[in-house]
Order: C-alpha cells, then structure tokens, then sequence
C-alpha cells in the first residue's frame, strides 16, 4: 500500500501573510491533490506542524484550510493521519490544548489525530507514532518507545546532529541512540530534507523563509510492503535571488517575468552603469513581484585588496555569537543558547519590516 507523507505546512505563516498562503495552496491544487487523485493515494500521513501560529489562527486563514485542505481530503476520501506538533500546542509543556483539535476535531471519521505517542497499523505495518515530545508526555512517550514492537517510527522529533535548516545543524535535542531500535525513523519538525541512513527528516512542502531558498522541497510517497520512500519535488518556489553584475550580463535583455509573484533580493555586485541599473531596476518592479530588495555590497570586490590574514580569521554573525556566548560567565547550557540566538538570527533574516 502507498501512503503519502508531508509534513510542517504551517498553514497561517509569515502572520498569516496571504501572498504566502495563495502560494501554499498553489503547491496543494496544482502537486498533492492533483497526485493522490492520479495515482489513487488514499491515506495521507502528516507528521506534526500542521497549522504556523501557536496562539491564534485568522478567519481567512482557517476558513482558506477548511475550503481549500480539509474540503478536498474528505473529496479524495482521504484516511487522513495527523500527529501534533510544536507549533500545533498553545501551552509548551503540554499537547492538551492544540490546533488539530479545535480545527478539525470529530468532523470525520476518517481523521485521526494523535497527541500521544501510539502504535498504529498502516496498510499492514505496525508503526510507532511520536507527536511532539513535552515535559507532560516524556515518560509515556519513552515507555512507548521501549514496549513498542514497531520497527517503524514516525513523529515530531527534535534530535542532535541533523540540520534544521539548509548550513544550520541542531546541537540540541534528543541522541540519535534512544531510536536506534527502530529500523526506519520518519520526521517532521527540521525543515530541511536529510537522513543518517536510519533517521530522515522529510522537509517541509514548500519555502516559507528566505533560508528555504534553493533548498527542495516537496513530499513522499512510502511503500508499506517494500518500504521503498519517494520523494515528489514541488517545483514552485516564491523567493528569488538576481546576483546583479553588469560587467557579466547585459541586464536590457533579464527576463523579468519570472519572478512575478515571488520575493526578490537583487545582490549589487558590480554596477558600472547606473543608469542602466535603474532601467532594470524600473522593469523588476513592474513585474509584479511582491517585494524587490536591493542589498548593496559594500565591501571592496577585488580580493586583492583583502589579507591573507582577515580572510583566514574571518568569522561570520553565527561563528561571533558562538563566540560570545562561549565567553560568557553564566551556568546556563551554552548549546542550547547558541541554538536559540542561532534561531533568533534566522528570523531576524526574514523580519517584514
């Protein structure tokens, strides 16, 4: 039996920004719903991270996720199998309070939401489910670890040494050896796509943050019987970067149709012509896209000009708050600070200002 899985759709993201959500649903009635029809897929499995915003949801956001999500998986006849996340709880330390429940609760029988860690049987495979792990549930979710006679895993899982985002590897969380019972580990939570060989994060569907950038996504679909995984690219993306340099390119001719509908960061390069700059410039923003941002390099471009010495003791923003908090004459877990200003960091990338 095939199955499909996705993860972290974080429906209601960028404070439920709606360029944003037509961008999702671009990705679910152009891709998934398209494929699971084609292809006769009727058990879809999501592992944890369903809905963005912990605290609040916007009438347009769940109104678009009821008409434009839940509507075509009861359509499809969709076994719909959800596992909370992190961003799906209100209250950190418990999974009680959650979006899954009070957005879709009991209005199928076809959907299943699990809070709590569970052995389930999918197409004839026993599978251990492990919604995001709290203070509330740890000590069930371990035991249910150690009974279960599972050999597959699938969850919401914070574990070391596996990259978060696309250059950005988590050194906080959970060791890799309390699932190495497991055959096959399958989770949600980091939104970059990677695996060990045992443990493999899936990735989120679609760009939410400019670190998404250049980074593939999509969804899979896995074979309960060979348990083969398949993964389904999403080929449409919403950030684009134009590394602008007119000693290489002449820009009168840049296709600038391309990047209607999409988030635009142009990197200055070199710019000898300015007037020929502003034309382009001018051209770009009548395109259509919803932001275009100029970043200026600042810096001297010739590395002739630049030591041997600076460029070997340069350190970038992460490498100096490392550094800093390395220095610090506090009793507080330094990882786990790290990966919190690590964190801060990235969102501070991509603050709408």
């Amino acid at each position: 039996m095939k199955v499909a899985i996705i993860t972290d759709t974080h429906f209601g993201a960028r404070n439920d920004n709606e360029n944003f959500n037509d961008y999702f649903y671009q990705f679910y009635e152009g891709v998934f719903f398209p494929y699971l029809q084609q292809n006769n897929i009727t058990t879809v499995l999501h592992l944890g991270d369903l809905m963005d915003r912990r605290k609040y949801v916007s009438f347009k956001t769940a109104k678009d996720f009821r008409e434009r999500f839940i509507l075509p998986l009861k359509h499809l006849k969709v076994d719909f199998h959800c596992l909370v996340g992190n961003h799906d709880i209100y209250y950190k330390n418990t999974n009680d309070v959650n979006s899954l429940k009070e957005l879709i609760g009991q209005t199928s029988n076809k959907f299943h939401l699990y809070e709590d860690a569970t052995d389930v049987n999918i197409g004839g495979l026993d599978i251990l489910f492990l919604p995001w792990i709290n203070p509330q549930n740890y000590v069930y979710s371990m035991g249910m670890i150690d009974e279960t006679k599972a050999k597959i895993c699938m969850g919401h899982l914070e574990i070391k040494g596996f990259q978060m985002h696309k250059g950005q590897v988590s050194d906080t969380g959970y060791e890799k050896e309390i699932f190495r019972k497991f055959d096959t580990v399958f989770s949600g939570h980091f939104h970059h796509k990677s695996d060990d060989g045992q443990i493999y994060y899936l990735g989120n569907p679609y760009e939410i943050y400019w670190n998404d950038w250049k980074d593939k996504k999509g969804f899979h679909i896995f074979d309960t019987e060979t348990l083969e995984l398949e993964r389904i690219v999403n080929p449409y993306t919403i950030h684009e970067k134009i590394y602008y340099d007119d000693t290489q390119e002449d820009y009168d001719n840049h296709d600038v149709k391309k990047y209607a509908k999409k988030y635009v960061k142009v990197i200055v390069v070199n710019k000898k012509d300015l007037y020929k700059f502003d034309m382009f410039m001018d051209r770009l923003l009548k395109a259509d896209a919803h932001e275009v941002k100029i970043v200026e390099d600042f810096s001297d471009a010739s590395a002739d000009n630049v030591s041997d010495d600076i460029v070997k003791h340069a350190e970038d923003t992460t490498q100096l708050l490392d550094k800093y908090i390395d220095e610090l004459d506090i009793d507080l877990n330094k990882d786990r600070l790290k990966s919190i200003m690590r964190g801060l960091y990235n969102e501070a990338q991509d603050l709408e200002l």
